[in-house]
């Protein structure tokens, strides 16, 4: 269970990031209210795809980052143009699905690595 919340806090830290990253890229600010408006329907999202897909059977590993993460950030792209109102322009679903992804995945990726490594060097 504390494996999970830990992922679970890292990813939604990463998505506020995400969030704050974009908004100061458009000069929007850093407030954190509208920082936050801007993360929902990502963090909402994310939070159906984790729940959907099991990330708490694995919330370390990669493979099922990688799938919370896609589904995640679609329902949330999703979210974003049909009930928060805010814009879908084709530039932004590809930044939000790269940016995510190096941010959602990434973690677990050097996560991984470091184990391996570990792994290697005490087996």
């Amino acid at each position: 269970m504390r494996r999970t919340a830990t992922a679970v806090a890292i990813d939604a830290a990463m998505i506020v990031l995400f969030a704050a990253m974009g908004r100061r890229a458009h000069d929007d600010g850093s407030a954190v209210a509208g920082t936050l408006t801007v993360a929902a329907p990502f963090l909402i999202g994310y939070g159906i795809a984790a729940i959907a897909l099991r990330l708490d059977r694995a919330p370390f590993q990669v493979r099922r980052g990688t799938m919370v993460w896609a589904a995640g950030i679609a329902i949330g792209l999703v979210l974003r143009g049909l009930v928060f109102g805010r814009g879908l322009a084709p530039a932004f679903v590809v930044v939000a699905f790269v940016t995510t992804g190096v941010l959602l995945v990434g973690w677990r990726a050097v996560l991984a690595r470091f184990a391996a490594e570990r792994r290697g060097a005490t087996g």
